[in-house]
């Protein structure tokens, strides 16, 4: 069965950097796309970054400039560095990983808080 493992959340002050870890286990093919959400405090879910086995990026307008996701596709793990962390960037982040044959899988999610 597949499943995704998140690592790395935690506190951080505002200004400073967390990196975040998804492993995808329980596949012996990697995802053609993986992907970082957040829900924040009483707001909805929004996708932060996503990744193509390719290395297509793209992000949402909120984090631009201030985190990047990277993949190592042997490890069939994806990556959020976030630095310049901000306090409305509070949220569980969950990642999603997308596949032709077995659809899409959500981690359980981390949780991350900038606070000073």
């Amino acid at each position: 069965q597949v499943q995704l493992v998140e690592s790395g959340g935690g506190l951080a002050q505002p200004g400073g950097s967390l990196r975040l870890s998804c492993a995808a286990s329980g596949t012996i093919t990697r995802p053609s796309q993986m992907a970082w959400h957040r829900q924040g405090p009483g707001k909805q879910r929004e996708l932060v970054a996503t990744i193509t086995n390719s290395g297509s990026t793209d992000y949402a307008d909120s984090v631009k400039g201030r985190f990047t996701i990277s993949s190592d596709n042997a490890k069939k793990t994806v990556y959020l560095q976030m630095n310049s962390l901000k306090p409305e960037d509070t949220a569980v982040y969950v990642c999603r990983a997308d596949h032709p044959i077995w659809g899409s899988r959500w981690g359980q999610g981390t949780q991350v808080t900038v606070s000073s």
